[in-house]
């Protein structure tokens, strides 16, 4: 890794901290723990594939990283408008006073993790290594568990509200998963 890639390592570590804290931790939300690592993967792979970002553009691989890469932004997108517009946050946008079934929470419960998931796959398939074979792996079992972690602190203030919700919808993939 070069002194520039650490450096930006360095810093964007200390900004994932200060955002875990801010947005999750400070509030006793604990799926701030997990997605912070699954940031911290996100990042590490973007380092490590930084330098064949457009190389063989038409490789299979290519290809695929550029589908699930595009197909991220819509669900961030519309994830995040999703919790500020129907989800009326009562201070950062992590704190909704509304559970928001509709568009896209309507099919999966997780649209802004389904997103990172889709981001890290489609970083990883820039370059495929054991390396980021492990740093997407990772990333994949901490949003799974940052999504479980969510999953029980809105039990707790959604009540049977999100329990019919959670057998009315899948995590991550509609229909699926």
């Amino acid at each position: 890794m070069s002194d520039t890639s650490l450096y930006i390592l360095i810093i964007c570590t200390f900004a994932n901290s200060i955002f875990s804290w801010n947005y999750s931790l400070k509030a006793k939300r604990l799926h701030g723990i997990p997605r912070f690592f699954a940031f911290e993967c996100i990042l590490l792979l973007a380092l490590l594939n930084v330098s064949v970002w457009f190389e063989q553009p038409l490789k299979w691989n290519q290809i695929i990283s550029w589908i699930l890469l595009v197909t991220s932004i819509p669900c961030a997108v519309a994830g995040f408008l999703l919790l500020r517009f129907v989800g009326k946050p009562k201070g950062d946008f992590e704190n909704t006073s509304n559970l928001v079934v509709v568009g896209l929470y309507k099919f999966i419960r997780h649209p802004l993790y389904a997103s990172l998931m889709l981001l890290g796959f489609g970083i990883f398939f820039k370059h495929i290594t054991i390396t980021t074979n492990v740093f997407a792996v990772v990333n994949f079992i901490m949003l799974v568990a940052t999504a479980k972690s969510e999953e029980k602190e809105m039990s707790k203030k959604f009540g049977e509200e999100y329990a019919d919700y959670i057998k009315r919808t899948k995590m991550f993939i509609p229909f699926i998963f």
